[in-house]
């Protein structure tokens, strides 16, 4: 039985799901699970393996809280697995029996083409300290090997999913939060950078910051494929619009930093280019409250190109109030489009949507069409 059908056959034969919205595009709207060991998640992320779906997510008391783990849930015969904690951010036990323990961050899944199911994390106290984690699976998720540190300076993928490239080598987006540094300006230094790696992270190649993270401050960057060596790589920025930074050489040299169409409320984006070069994009299409960290994270969109230029909305993902926010987006081998992201920090939704029924429509002065 095909991906496509055991996605499907619930709703067709009336097994517990979640209503889909009355857009024609959504196939399936569900939680991956009712109830779980945490009370709070954040930062989903989704892939497809050979053997099926699999989905992570960090769990714990609260985003910060040192019992906060990476959670893994696979997609077996129909359902989601009860999740499992594969890694957390535990890392030595004192003489007297304190255990030495910091949070966990930003679970990143990638399947590369010949090579194990990847898992990129961060471990420590904050984002302005963290480093990069890494552990994999040679059997779709099912076991993990014991996860490793990544060499000094480098991060790996830091919210959204690495892409590879015609040569292999996987190409991951990346950035750094670092503390004020100027604080006439009272601004954090919010840089973007990419790193590489042609042996499955053994060893690397990281590029330096591409701005100067003051003017832009930006995190958090998607890569979608233009055509040809050219790579555009968008996302989040405090200047209340997604970023975009090109390149024209495979991701070796990129050109200048700018702000583009789309609003961004300070939270994170993802986004991804379909077999067809069509571009998805799933954001907040709302801008930043002035004073405040940052905008609501509602409503929750889905907006679509074909140049990576001009976007039009596709999709309402969520409009009610709450936080709909860190959303993971992928295409499967079937065509079928699959997003997870955060539902109110209570639970992980995962959307499945047919991109062929999406209706596109062009914004109004920036606002989302009615």
């Amino acid at each position: 039985m095909t991906l496509r059908s055991l996605l499907i056959l619930p709703c067709l034969f009336g097994l517990p799901y979640l209503a889909a919205a009355a857009d024609p595009a959504i196939l399936k709207s569900e939680f991956i699970y009712d109830t779980g060991p945490y009370p709070q998640i954040h930062a989903t992320t989704i892939v497809e393996t050979p053997t099926g779906l699999v989905s992570a997510w960090f769990g714990g008391t609260r985003e910060r809280d040192p019992d906060v783990g990476i959670w893994v849930s696979r997609f077996v015969d129909g359902k989601w697995t009860t999740s499992v904690e594969v890694a957390n951010g535990i890392q030595h036990t004192l003489s007297d029996g304190t255990v030495v323990r910091h949070p966990t961050w930003n679970p990143v899944l990638f399947q590369p083409k010949d090579g194990p199911l990847m898992l990129f994390y961060k471990a420590g106290p904050t984002p302005q300290t963290w480093w990069g984690m890494l552990t994999v699976s040679n059997d779709g998720g099912k076991t993990w090997e014991q996860p490793r540190r990544l060499p000094e300076g480098i991060l790996g993928p830091v919210k959204n999913k690495p892409v590879q490239l015609p040569d292999g080598s996987i190409l991951c987006p990346t950035s750094e939060e670092s503390p004020e540094k100027d604080p006439k300006e009272k601004k954090d230094v919010w840089t973007a950078h990419f790193e590489r790696t042609r042996d499955f992270g053994k060893t690397w190649e990281r590029t330096k910051p591409l701005h100067d993270g003051m003017q832009i401050q930006a995190i958090q960057p998607s890569i979608l494929f233009l055509g040809g060596d050219k790579l555009l790589a968008l996302g989040r920025s405090r200047q209340e619009k997604v970023f975009e930074i090109r390149s024209d050489d495979g991701g070796k040299t990129w050109g200048e930093m700018s702000l583009g169409t789309l609003p961004n409320n300070n939270s994170g984006t993802d986004a991804v280019t379909l077999k067809d070069g069509t571009h998805l994009i799933i954001y907040n299409h709302i801008g930043g409250t002035p004073g405040k960290w940052g905008g609501k994270r509602t409503p929750l969109n889905i907006s679509a190109s074909k140049d990576g230029r001009t976007w039009q909305a596709a999709l309402v993902m969520e409009s009610a109030p709450g936080e709909y926010s860190y959303p993971s987006i992928i295409q499967t081998s079937d065509g079928l489009v699959h997003v997870t992201y955060t539902w109110k920090r209570q639970k992980v939704k995962h959307v499945v949507i047919d991109p062929s029924k999406l209706t596109l429509r062009g914004f109004v002065d920036g606002q989302w069409p009615e």
